[in-house]
């Protein structure tokens, strides 16, 4: 077979405008000109694509059929010249990102439809885990770069630069018994059981003689929120669909909680490409504007 994309435009014109010389006006070709394109792609294919005893273009069942292959394939065609184009530009043709599962989700998903939206040619593997897990997605190679909750000195093995804060508090379930007071001492707190982040020796604040510990924010969440103690939380957490009706927050003007700071993680040595140093810069301004 024969047939070239430009005789499969010129089809779907004609079926489109309803006549020949309807699409010869649009497409600014003579009439004779689609005429002769539709028969010679009719020719190659071994198909009848029109029914010519009427006055206008119509198509026939087998034409019909054909019609939505024509266009399927002018629409992978232009996505191949969009790549082409994007890719002779100086675009990656690949990314690897890893991102911290307890970042906030309006951050992330902005960032990513964003992504897609400046780099539409682009290959992207998202890689999600814990700040620790998305470290090692960069260490053993499976991420160029990542997006996490800073959990002290990553190593000399990695370049990082910080990008923000994420406010953070301390939360209970509805029904704990510290949900209902007004105002929450560090002496009240010290008589539940705390719920702690931590990481590779590096741990959250702890306020509590009897501690349970995990290195994940959610499974965190998840435990308060099934009444077995108290914990300091980043407020998206908290505000996460799941928690949002079942966690309380717990006033505590003993404490002054810091904001936890948000980083980007890199092999050292490593040079940052244009998309990495693009959402390297908007998460910084999504973190500010959030």
């Amino acid at each position: 077979m024969q047939w070239t994309l430009d005789q499969l435009r010129q089809f779907v014109a004609a079926a489109e405008a309803g006549s020949f010389s309807a699409a010869g006006r649009r497409i600014g070709r003579a009439q004779s000109a689609v005429s002769t394109a539709v028969g010679l792609l009719e020719a190659d294919l071994g198909v009848e694509l029109f029914d010519r005893s009427r006055r206008n273009a119509v198509l026939t069942p087998a034409g019909e059929v054909m019609l939505l292959e024509a266009k399927e394939l002018l629409r992978q065609a232009g996505g191949l010249s969009q790549r082409a184009l994007a890719f002779a530009g100086g675009q990656e043709a690949r990314l690897s990102i890893a991102l911290d599962e307890a970042l906030p989700y309006l951050v992330l998903g902005a960032l990513v439809v964003e992504l897609a939206e400046r780099f539409p040619a682009l290959e992207l593997t998202q890689l999600n885990g814990t700040a620790t897990e998305v470290a090692d997605y960069v260490r053993q190679g499976r991420a160029s770069i990542a997006f996490h909750f800073d959990r002290g000195d990553p190593g000399s093995d990695f370049a990082h630069q910080s990008l923000g804060n994420v406010a953070q508090g301390i939360f209970v379930a509805s029904g704990h018994p510290l949900a209902g007071l007004p105002q929450v001492s560090r002496e009240d707190l010290a008589r539940h059981r705390q719920l702690v982040m931590q990481m590779e020796g590096v741990e959250d604040m702890v306020l509590s003689p009897t501690v349970w510990r995990t290195d994940s924010f959610y499974s965190i969440a998840g435990m308060v929120a099934d009444g077995l103690g108290f914990a300091i939380l980043p407020l998206n957490i908290a505000e996460y669909e799941s928690f949002r009706t079942t966690l309380r927050p717990l006033p505590c003007a003993e404490l002054a909680l810091p904001m936890l700071a948000v980083r980007t993680l890199w092999m050292q040595g490593a040079v940052l490409n244009e998309t990495e140093r693009w959402l390297q810069q908007r998460m910084e301004q999504l973190l500010r504007a959030g």
